[in-house]
């Protein structure tokens, strides 16, 4: 692994997240989060300045004019290809898929012309192949998120590797035979990192996806109520990168007003795309074995 000059390393360990998802092991319950240590990149409960430069103009509604819904295809390489321009909006969505949730949300993407970025679980992408195809055949990016949604940084630097690179493994298998690649994005738990980790990744070209804004769709609230808690906060960026959970009904009951609603005010949503066209167009991730006398 070559040498990163201390500066960067610094810049990366710095970067700020806004949100944070409650682990699915927890139904409905609200975490306040890991508590900050050394050498880790934790998130509060304010929404943070992300990776990628994206540009936090507030934008008055329905500003811009009422276009179509679908915008832009963003290729990118790294994290740092994503730059959003004011009135754009990545759609995510975690933890899936879910049988009787995830298909849903892809009839009310389709409905309006827009296409997402998923980062799966492991697990549930190995219970669910078929609807990790269905994903990808709906033209989505199908990323990962670990493979049992553990707060990686309370693990050894090896197992928290050998995670990621797991669920990485299981998301690939899901579509082995289909003809689809997965993508090379991946979301921290919980938003939940340290510098090591990420330096990692981003060596090892995996696109790590941020945090602009967190609908909190794990609170037992209304769909009326994630949509306009959402929809205040797009507000006050005026763009950015939206994170959901295609795991809960209400996000399902939720989604066609707040797409309807972006449309009406003048928003578009960008489509991310890998540049080198997937998971195996890019160096490998590898969960190397511990040396003797290695502390991790």
């Amino acid at each position: 692994m070559r040498l990163i000059p201390a500066f960067v390393l610094a810049g990366l360990v710095a970067l700020a997240l806004g949100g944070c998802a409650k682990p699915i092991s927890q139904k409905d319950q609200v975490s306040s989060g890991p508590v900050a240590t050394q050498d880790r990149i934790v998130t509060g409960s304010a929404p943070l300045q992300g990776a990628s430069a994206r540009l936090e103009q507030a934008m008055p509604r329905k500003i811009l004019s009422g276009g179509a819904l679908a915008g832009r295809t963003l290729q990118v390489a790294s994290t740092a290809d994503i730059i959003l321009r004011p009135g754009e909006v990545v759609l995510t969505f975690d933890d899936g898929p879910r049988a009787g949730k995830t298909p849903a949300i892809l009839d009310t993407l389709d409905a309006h012309g827009v296409k997402a970025t998923f980062l799966m679980l492991g697990s549930a992408a190995r219970a669910n192949p078929k609807l990790v195809q269905l994903v990808a055949q709906r033209g989505h990016g199908v990323g990962s998120h670990t493979y049992d949604h553990v707060d990686l940084t309370r693990l050894s630097r090896q197992a928290a590797l050998d995670e990621i690179v797991r669920g990485e493994a299981a998301v690939a298998d899901a579509l082995s035979g289909s003809g689809y690649a997965a993508s090379p994005f991946f979301r921290f738990p919980y938003l939940s990192q340290s510098g090591y980790l990420r330096t990692t990744l981003l060596q090892g070209d995996m696109v790590v996806l941020d945090v602009d804004i967190d609908s909190k769709d794990y609170y037992r609230d209304s769909a009326e109520a994630v949509a306009a808690r959402t929809l205040q906060r797009l507000e006050a960026r005026g763009s950015g990168i939206v994170l959901f959970h295609d795991i809960h009904q209400r996000t399902v009951d939720m989604l066609p007003l707040f797409l309807d609603e972006l449309k009406a005010r003048g928003y578009s949503v960008v489509r991310l795309a890998p540049k080198n066209g997937g998971a195996f167009g890019r160096s490998v991730i590898t969960a190397q074995a511990q040396k003797d006398g290695e502390t991790l």
